[in-house]
């Protein structure tokens, strides 16, 4: 309880003396009346209203009796004065940093998301294929090329192309008017010793002199060329079944794996049509009937599997599978002889377009009789020889044999030929079978028979030499149009002998 009256305290005041000397203040004792007197004001100190406040002064009962005074000087927080952009950068900065990770985290699940309803399959997927056998009366919309892919070229409308028709044959005024196939004619006995060790000709070949091959590139109105088919025991065997259907063919989109190397990828984005107009024919041989076969790929009873007739071919004459896929890819005149057009496609792409589409965009409407397309990373034969030995899809010495007989032939090393790249991608080859590009094949193949297999470098070659009207080249991106490219699956086998 406190008392009215603060009593002294005898002890607290023994322990506190009085401050004695000549520099310490007056005591003065406290007054109940005025506790304002009880202040200490040093006599420079200024009367500063902001210093009287931040001075506090604190009294106790027992301070009062003994005349203690506590003072606290209270420091005065300077308070900054901020602009109001200041401020906004202030709470931009926050923001920032609390919402930017907020942000990412957001678009890191939807992303996720989308991702995994993507690639779910649809319920659709979960239905039966439909039967190829009655393709044709799947709607056209089913048969689209897939995905929104960017044309290079300019298609017909697909009412138009439902009503197309293959033009009148064009009249012979063409410079060549005749090949002629050499069959069983004599060779000179002198010159096949010097091919019969070094190169693949054969009996299915026939075996060229360095004189028929330079007399094979003089263009006249009747040349007599080997083309392959040499002897009728020189290999690459069909059935006669087969023969009677390559012979009623005018349209024909051709494949070929041998080996088992890669599998066989339907066609899409035909019309009707062109179902009812072109064949779709891929040759096999029974190494890759059997990988196949192992893949659930068996050929039905009609010998089709989908688009494709599949034409099974036995005793092939070379035992480079490469080589012996050129003959389906280069020489197809001879394989179809009533044929008017042929489209090759590697057996490593998928077609994906209308082929009578395809005829009029790059042969009809331009009048051309061969296109195929740019070589995407070169354009000169020297250079992709390089490539080819640096790959190892040769060997040096081929290579160079093949360069020497160039360069004596005289074709230089340019890049450029009637303002395209002299360089071409033979993926892809679209033709017709007039008698100047059946020239211009059997010459090709000739080379790549003589030569190395890669097609690439003997292309630029003949066409220097033959310089024929009407070829072609066509962008890279054309050629990524027309094909879905999967690449190679396996590796080939090698070659297996049949028993015929």
């Amino acid at each position: 309880m406190r008392s009215g009256t603060a009593q002294p305290n005898p002890t607290h005041l023994a322990h506190h003396p009085k401050p004695t000397g000549p520099s310490a203040p007056p005591f003065r004792p406290h007054s109940r009346d005025s506790p304002a007197q009880l202040r200490r004001v040093p006599p420079a100190m200024p009367s500063s209203s902001s210093l009287i406040q931040g001075i506090s002064i604190s009294v106790s009962d027992d301070e009062e009796a003994t005349g203690k005074v506590r003072v606290r000087v209270r420091r005065n927080r300077s308070r900054t004065h901020v602009s109001a952009s200041a401020r906004r950068r202030r709470l931009l900065f926050r923001t920032a940093r609390v919402g930017v990770p907020l942000l990412l985290a957001t678009l890191a699940v939807s992303l996720l998301v989308y991702e995994s309803y993507r690639l779910t399959p649809s319920h659709s997927s979960t239905l039966p294929p439909p039967s190829f056998a009655d393709f044709g009366h799947l709607s056209r919309a089913a048969r689209a090329a897939d995905g929104p892919r960017k044309s290079c070229l300019k298609f017909l409308a697909p009412e138009k192309l439902q009503n197309l028709e293959l033009p009148e044959i064009p009249g012979t005024n063409m410079s060549i008017k005749e090949v002629v196939y050499r069959s069983s004619l004599h060779h000179v006995e002198d010159d096949m010793p010097s091919h019969t060790e070094s190169s693949r000709f054969s009996s299915f070949t026939g075996y060229q002199t360095l004189m028929e091959r330079e007399e094979s590139f003089k263009t006249k109105g009747s040349v007599t060329v080997h083309c392959g088919f040499y002897d009728e025991n020189g290999g690459f065997q069909v059935s006669s079944v087969d023969k009677e259907y390559m012979r009623n063919c005018k349209v024909v989109v051709v494949t070929c794996a041998f080996g088992g190397g890669d599998d066989l990828h339907q066609p899409i984005g035909m019309t009707e049509n062109s179902i009812r107009k072109v064949c779709y024919v891929a040759f096999w041989d029974v190494v890759t009937r059997a990988a196949q076969e192992e893949e659930g790929k068996k050929i039905g009873e009609d010998n089709m599997i989908g688009l494709w007739r599949i034409i099974l071919v036995r005793d092939l004459p070379f035992s480079d599978q490469r080589l012996n896929g050129k003959i389906p890819k280069l020489i197809s005149h001879r394989l179809f002889p009533m044929a008017r057009y042929s489209i090759w496609v590697d057996s490593k792409s998928q077609f994906r377009r209308d082929p009578l589409g395809v005829l009029e965009a790059l042969l009809w409407r331009s009048n051309s009789s061969l296109a195929l397309s740019e070589h995407g990373a070169r354009s000169s034969l020297y250079d992709e020889a390089k490539a080819i030995v640096k790959k190892h899809k040769a060997t040096p010495e081929e290579v160079e044999v093949q360069l020497d007989q160039y360069r004596q032939d005289g074709i230089p090393d340019e890049k450029r030929f009637n303002g395209k790249k002299a360089l071409a991608e033979a993926s892809v080859i679209v033709r017709d079978h007039t008698p100047s590009t059946n020239l211009f094949m059997c010459l090709w193949f000739n080379e790549v028979v003589r030569f190395t297999s890669r097609d690439q470098l003997s292309f630029p070659y003949v066409l220097r030499r033959l310089r024929p009207p009407g070829v072609h080249l066509f962008p890279v991106c054309a050629r990524k149009d027309l094909v879905n490219s999967f690449g190679h699956r396996r590796k080939v086998k090698p070659l297996v002998k049949d028993a015929r």
